[in-house]
């Protein structure tokens, strides 16, 4: 069955209206109305305080609440609540998001929330708002710092229930110090954050100096201080933005080469670019490697903490150069990063694109204005009190007259007239009168007003000059600017060079097998040069600390031995060993690495010497505290790491080992009672590993050898011997110490007794050290700082001359 429907008709008094409009000019005019909003009420901020709507909501309404730095937190849904209910006519989404940005230290410079809960990471998202507390930070004390003195306008909030700030008073450069960043429409805003020492510094420099050009501020604000610390390379695009508020510079990672495990080396990132997290730099290396595009690298660790903070490990393969992979990773991770700025910030209600110096004369002129406003709301309100006080001590001098003027009056009102007619008063100063307790009008309350209308006074006076004079005005705001600095700035976290340097991509990735040389010092730190140079110790060449007791010339490649006072040969990989930079003079082997990280030695063993795995070599000669001598045969099988060079007999150990180079050196064993014995080295047969030696000097009873070296007979060598006093330890003795020429000890058969090296004084029990070697000697003490040695006794028994400062180790040249 068909439903019929019929068109019911419009009322007599209805008169149907239709307006033709132009789609064009709809468009235009929407398009221009919702453009003026994005600008104005979200986008950008303003370049006096250098904040955006929400944020300056949030901050104001935070301030309304009571959130101070000494107070409690409160959940951050409750401040997002209050903002969105009487502020904000937006999402809770976008309010919170803003608080959390406020909050995060890798975001903001100066941080204008103290937040309390997860806030996120640069990876991760913030836990929701019904889970995180906040308050207002120091920072954010100062942004609303004298805005209920009349500093500011005030305008209606959106439904006209509630007034609102136009713009905070802002006790700092907020924009600068922590930037902004926005798209609007057909326009956008990204500033990166300033150090606040810096901005203050520059923004007094301009109340001093109004006429100051560009580079005269740059000298305090050099670039931009970020967040995340990082290292800004070039610096041309910085000028660019601080003279047209555009420009672009790149940021790098701040990067160390350290040895993250005993035999590889690494790359320790500690700062990344400004908005990069770790996680996005793993991933993209990962995916670089994985495709192959990135080699050299072993494994990447992220070891961030919040003790330690940052801490972004990438090892390194052995054998190829972190220089050259560290520059790989700048090319093609996020590790280096471009900024662009474009300084675009809201003047007098209108987006302006500013400069470094346009940016700050806004912020000073800002200033300027809530200081006097300041000035006359304090003063308005002094005189008013005055008023009250003055008032109040007129009727205290008559204060009988003024009781029984009150006491005959019918009611208030009469008593008012009466009042103001005999005293010549005001309106406001009878009912303040009116309105005084008895119990006030004492002698002691007269005191005190009379002392209240003196500095009342003093401080109308101070406020009138500050106001009259426009030099104490720029001096007031200067000094309050300079307050805020010395309380609240920070040191510098961004670097900023003019260039990344030499280019490293000229250095191959995998290091060449370059000659070079390995050290050991007395310390006992390792460590490869850059080539195969020796170093002459002394003429002005001494390292600025520690001794090199052995060193060998090896290849970037090789393996190398350390022997031990065990009586073992360990392998070491030349590669996998720190290498120090390339500077004139000995080397300083701060930069070099302990040996217990390459090494895994028993307690009580050391290491004594360094020496080639060559098997054309003479080999190793070995001395022992017994008195046992060895020579090695060169045999070093490649497949161990781990040889015994000389069987040693219980009790016993080996305290020197020396490589041979020529076959042809004289071996000097040197006892603990002072005797000397030297011989050549082809009176020792070389012996097999396994073997235990032969006997090599012949010692007294209780006697002990304290040092085996080998000497070449036609060098200009010396002999060392410290003796110990009676009571003293081992190890460091600041004794009596003698310096004779090699060539007085004349040469003896092997395994006879020596001749007197050194001769006893009164309470001297033996030598503690001894040392024979060529020239110069160098001595130092247990902590490896240089120890000075007595001028050469050409007496081979003479006695010894007492050192200034205790001696550890002796060597000579490397």
């Amino acid at each position: 069955m068909a439903r019929r429907t019929t068109k019911t008709p419009p009322p007599d008094d209805f008169e149907e209206r239709i307006l033709d409009i132009d789609v064009v000019d709809e468009m235009q005019g929407s398009f221009l109305e919702y453009a003026y909003s994005v600008i104005y009420s979200r986008a950008l901020p303003d370049a006096r305080d250098g904040l955006k709507p929400v944020h300056r909501r949030i901050v104001y309404q935070m301030n309304e609440m009571g959130l101070r730095p000494e107070r409690g937190y409160v959940k951050c849904a409750r401040v997002v609540g209050e903002v969105m209910g009487k502020l904000h006519p937006h999402g809770d989404a976008s309010i919170y998001d803003a608080m959390v940005r406020m909050a995060q230290p890798f975001s903001m410079r100066l941080p204008l929330i103290d937040g309390h809960g997860n806030f996120g990471s640069l990876d991760d998202l913030p836990a929701a708002m019904r889970y995180t507390e906040s308050r207002m930070s120091g920072a954010a004390q100062l942004m609303v710092e004298s805005i209920d003195e009349d500093t500011v306008d005030f305008a209606p909030n959106y439904d006209g229930q509630e007034q609102e700030p136009g713009v905070l008073p802002a006790a700092y450069p907020n924009l600068l110090v922590n930037g902004a960043s926005g798209i609007a429409v057909g326009m956008a805003t990204n500033m990166p954050p300033h150090n606040l020492g810096e901005v203050i510094a520059a923004a007094r420099h301009l109340i001093r100096h109004p006429a100051a050009d560009l580079d005269a501020l740059m000298r305090f604000v050099p670039g931009p201080d970020l967040p995340t610390g990082g290292r800004i390379i070039g610096l041309t695009g910085i000028r660019d933005a601080y003279e047209s508020g555009r420009g672009t510079f790149k940021i790098r990672a701040t990067v160390s080469v350290e040895d993250v495990t005993p035999r590889r080396k690494g790359l320790v990132v500690t700062e990344l670019p400004f908005t990069v997290g770790p996680e996005k730099v793993i991933a993209k290396i990962k995916d670089l490697v994985g495709s192959k595009r990135l080699q050299g690298i072993a494994d990447v660790k992220d070891l961030t903490d919040r003790e330690h903070g940052l801490r972004l490990v990438i090892e390194i393969k052995n054998g190829f150069n972190p220089e050259a992979v560290l520059e790989q990773l700048y090319k093609l991770t996020p590790m280096e990063d471009s900024f662009g700025i474009n300084n675009v910030a809201l003047v007098d209600g209108q987006p302006l694109t500013l400069g470094l110096k346009e940016m700050l004369e806004v912020y000073v002129d800002h200033r300027f204005e809530v200081v006097r406003r300041r000035s006359e709301f304090r003063r308005r309100k002094r005189q008013d009190r005055l008023h009250l006080v003055e008032g109040l001590l007129v009727a205290l001098i008559d204060i009988d007259e003024v009781i029984s003027i009150i006491r005959s009056s019918d009611n208030a009102a009469a008593a008012k007239e009466r009042l103001m007619e005999r005293f010549s008063l005001s309106e406001i100063q009878i009912q303040y009168i009116l309105d005084t307790p008895l119990r006030r009008l004492t002698r002691f309350d007269r005191i005190e007003l009379e002392s209240e209308r003196d500095r009342l006074n003093t401080e109308i006076e101070e406020l009138t000059r500050i106001l009259d004079s426009d030099a104490e005005l720029r001096k007031l705001v200067s000094n309050e600017l300079a307050a805020v600095a010395k309380k609240y700035g920070t040191e510098r976290r961004t670097v900023l060079l003019e260039s990344a340097g030499a280019p490293v991509a000229a250095v191959p990735l995998e290091v060449a097998d370059d000659p070079c040389r390995v050290l050991l010092s007395s310390t006992g730190l390792l460590a490869r040069t850059t080539n195969g140079q020796a170093f002459e110790a002394g003429d002005g060449k001494r390292s600025k600390h520690d001794v090199i007791v052995s060193a060998v010339p090896t290849t970037a490649r090789a393996d190398i031995g350390a022997v031990t006072s065990a009586g073992r040969l360990l392998r070491l990989t030349v590669i996998d060993l720190p290498q120090l930079p390339d500077t004139a003079g000995a080397p300083n082997l701060a930069g070099g690495a302990p040996v217990s990280e390459f090494l895994s030695l028993e307690t009580g063993e050391e290491v004594l010497c360094l020496t080639t795995l060559d098997e054309s070599s003479p080999g190793l000669a070995l001395g022992t505290e017994q008195g046992v001598v060895k020579r090695v045969v060169p045999d070093y099988p490649a497949n161990k790491d781990d040889l015994e060079v000389i069987g040693l007999k219980d009790g016993d150990r080996v305290v020197g080992a020396v490589e041979l180079r020529t076959g042809e050196e004289d071996l000097v064993f040197i006892t603990d009672d002072a005797q000397l014995l030297r011989y050549p080295s082809s009176q020792v047969r070389p012996q097999g590993r396994p073997a235990g030696g032969m006997a090599g000097i012949k010692l007294a009873d209780g006697a002990k050898v304290i040092s085996f070296t080998a000497v070449d007979p036609s060098a200009d060598a010396v002999v060392v011997t410290v003796a110990r006093t009676e009571g003293t330890l081992d190890g460091g003795e600041q004794g009596t110490a003698k310096l004779t020429p090699f060539d007085q000890y004349p040469r003896k058969g092997r395994a006879t007794g020596g001749v007197r090296c050194q001769r006893f004084l009164r309470g001297e029990t033996g030598l503690a050290l001894a040392w024979a070697g060529p020239t110069p000697a160098r001595a130092a003490t247990s902590a490896g700082l240089p120890a000075d040695l007595p001028p050469k006794d050409p007496r081979r028994d003479g006695s010894g001359v007492e050192l200034i400062k205790p001696v550890s180790v002796v060597s000579g040249p490397v």
